[in-house]
């Protein structure tokens, strides 16, 4: 299956409409909160002279990052928008960037006979994705690391939920980052907990490592407090 022109479009109107400052997106954290210590937990089990692929890259922050740990990065993205941002901030930098829906079973296998075995990172993305999707994702991760590559998969869980209600609750309303997730009609946290390891082991993937962390964002409190979702990480093998 493909993703609905309703869930395409809702990410192409969010990356036209945002623009290309740093962490203007809420998820475009500084990559020593993300990218660097997702590495860390992904390095012991991986191969650094392979490519990694960074899938739902966005504006390519943490791609640009992955970049300097491994010998290749690609970044992808369902979002043209998206593509154009990342490629604009890489200003010629030994990164790639393309278009790519995770669903298009086709297009992925494609990549995966251009790239080989690879490692993959991916930060959020099955748990907002439609529930109908969600095991295409999972199925993608498989695909592009085959039998020799890793992946670092990090999802937001259901204590997600409870943040940014508490968020959306603020007496002057969420912040203007939020906002505007919430105004293109994205779905943070959408996934139960349970779902995620079990869309994973049914793509054929074997859980080598796994843990809690958060997810820390750009967008802050009215009180000044930075807004940090709860998230659960896992390192994974081909079954």
């Amino acid at each position: 299956m493909n993703v609905s022109e309703n869930y395409r479009n809702a990410w192409e109107s969010y990356w036209r409409e945002t623009s290309d400052g740093r962490g203007e997106a809420i998820w475009d954290a500084d990559p020593s909160l993300s990218a660097a210590p997702h590495s860390d937990l992904l390095l012991p089990h991986a191969d650094t002279g392979r490519t990694i692929v960074d899938l739902g890259c966005g504006n390519g922050t943490q791609t640009r990052y992955l970049a300097t740990r491994f010998a290749r990065a690609v970044g992808v993205d369902l979002s043209h928008a998206a593509v154009e941002h990342a490629r604009r901030a890489a200003n010629g930098g030994p990164v790639e960037f393309q278009q790519l829906d995770l669903t298009d079973t086709d297009a992925v296998r494609a990549l995966h006979q251009r790239l080989g075995d690879s490692h993959v990172y991916m930060r959020a993305v099955i748990h907002q994705s439609e529930p109908a999707a969600r095991p295409a994702v999972a199925a993608a991760v498989a695909e592009l690391i085959g039998t020799e590559g890793r992946a670092f998969v990090v999802e937001l869980t259901s204590g997600s939920r409870d943040v940014l209600r508490r968020a959306a609750a603020e007496p002057g309303g969420p912040g203007p980052k939020l906002q505007r997730v919430f105004h293109h009609g994205l779905k943070p946290a959408d996934a139960p907990d349970e779902e995620i390891p079990q869309l994973l082991v049914k793509a054929g993937l074997a859980v080598l490592a796994e843990g809690e962390t958060t997810l820390p964002q750009t967008e802050h409190l009215a009180d000044g407090t930075r807004i940090d979702l709860p998230a659960r990480w896992f390192v994974l093998a081909g079954a």
